[in-house]
């Protein structure tokens, strides 16, 4: 059990593919490891048994006759609790959802489940991917598989804590302020928020509609970038999405980086926002390594990551508030005290100052397109302190703004956290990779090579 716990989707699926590795056995190892450990994590929101064997025997059935549907057939996954699955409760972690029961499936579901995939669940979130940790709703919140007394980071929580902890080998979260990119970091792992209309939102509940991205959690970049490629694609349905050409993100994992160009914005934690110690030195040992490996590493000059987290504010407050005004004004008391502290400063914002954010953001997104011509990549922190305790609110709301994620939400481009080491204490530490919209392959390019390069993925949590 505790090998099939750890095995990437590459190992597995070639060992379903050849007979020797049941997709039931694997499903049913996978529900054993989160019956006895779950009762401290919390990932699980709504585990799906009955599906996921159904689906399991099925994949099991079409691979024995020579219907291989590629690399993700058979292999499980988790769905963070905002995104549809036809007959599954949606209840984004709030009560003002149970009882909702969609009919149809969101876009990246259909899209995983043609691939394969087996659904084991729907993963803990924060309460409508915005306000938490809340100790007032009818589920705890995740707590952090490396230490279970500190905190996942949010908001695809549940998603986050369950890969690192061996009870999926992936998940899907989703990403506007730096929702999958934040969990990975503390917990760990890998998380991919894509270029903003690389990935159909259909069927996912949103949080701010400029800004929502759907990305792929998991303990390897390889993985990651299987899992994007599977999601990826137009969707005429959703108006966001673009009809751009989706490459086989996992086909080259050995490029390295020789000649790669790397922009390192430094002054996003030593000057903006200075970082932990145990943070900014991980990332420069990180930077040294792709330096090592060939990489041509620069500094890279943004403007000041405050202007960027003003305008993500701006316009998450507002577009948030737009979501949940009925509610708000019908249910108030239904929210939990964090989301409803989060969601009413948006009655406040001016219309003016919106569109002052959406100029801003464009120019933002000028600037970074005409700072990035001369680098492949750029590369960052992601959050400015290890994880804090999960109790203490007040190191909640001191560290949960100190991140540089925002501005890759607010400029759209795609950005990848990823593990460069561990505290004094065991907890983990991360970067950043970001590239230039809709490249994707770049940004998989040099974290794959870092990843090969460095023994952190091996590392487990001490749960066993």
């Amino acid at each position: 059990m505790t090998d099939l716990a750890w095995m990437g989707i590459t190992e597995a699926s070639s060992l379903m593919r050849g007979r020797e590795l049941s997709p039931v056995e694997y499903v049913e190892a996978l529900f054993r490891r989160a019956d006895a450990l779950d009762d401290r994590l919390h990932a699980y929101i709504h585990p799906t048994r009955e599906i996921a064997l159904r689906s399991a025997r099925e994949a099991e059935a079409e691979i024995a006759a020579g219907r291989y549907r590629g690399t993700l057939h058979g292999i499980p996954y988790g769905l963070k609790d905002i995104i549809d699955y036809a007959g599954v409760p949606t209840t984004a972690h709030s009560t003002l959802l149970e009882g909702n029961v969609p009919d149809r499936d969101a876009a990246v579901t259909e899209r995983l489940t043609a691939a394969g995939c087996v659904l084991m669940g729907k993963m803990a979130t924060h309460e409508f991917a915005l306000g938490g940790p809340s100790w007032d709703l009818p589920w705890p919140p995740p707590r952090n598989p490396w230490n279970t007394d500190h905190f996942t980071g949010g908001s695809s929580s549940g998603s986050a804590a369950a890969v690192a902890a061996g009870l999926l080998p992936a998940a899907l979260g989703t990403d506007t302020g730096g929702s999958v990119r934040g969990p990975a970091s503390l917990c760990g792992i890998v998380g991919m928020k894509p270029t903003y209309g690389r990935v159909s939102r259909r069927g996912v509940f949103p949080l701010a509609f400029t800004l929502d991205t759907v990305g792929p959690l998991t303990r390897t970049v390889e993985d990651n970038a299987l899992l994007l490629t599977a999601i990826a694609g137009h969707d005429p349905l959703d108006p966001a999405s673009a009809r751009v050409p989706v490459p086989d993100f996992a086909a080259d994992p050995g490029a390295g980086v020789r000649g790669l160009r790397v922009g390192l914005i430094r002054h996003f934690y030593a000057k903006d926002m200075v970082a932990d110690p145990e943070v900014s030195g991980a990332v420069e040992e990180a930077v040294e390594v792709l330096a090592g490996l060939g990489a041509e590493v620069r500094e890279l000059q943004l403007e000041p990551l405050e202007l960027y987290a003003a305008c993500s504010r701006t316009l998450i407050t507002s577009e948030a508030y737009a979501v949940h005004e009925k509610w708000l004004r019908e249910r108030p008391d239904d929210y939990g005290a964090s989301l409803r502290q989060r969601l009413l400063p948006g009655a406040f914002v001016r219309a003016v100052d919106y569109v002052h954010a959406t100029r801003l953001r464009r120019r933002l997104v000028e600037q970074f397109e005409h700072a990035m011509e001369g680098f492949d990549v750029a590369v960052t922190v992601s959050s400015m302190d290890p994880p804090p305790r999960i109790e203490d609110a007040d190191e909640i709301a001191r560290t949960y703004p100190r991140q540089a994620r925002q501005p890759f939400n607010v400029i759209g481009v795609p950005a990848l956290a990823l593990p460069v080491g561990y505290t004094r204490s065991g907890l983990p530490l991360s970067m950043q990779i970001a590239g230039r919209a809709f490249e994707e392959a770049a940004v998989y390019r040099a974290a794959a090579a870092y990843e090969q390069a460095t023994d952190w993925i091996s590392r487990r949590p001490p749960l066993d």
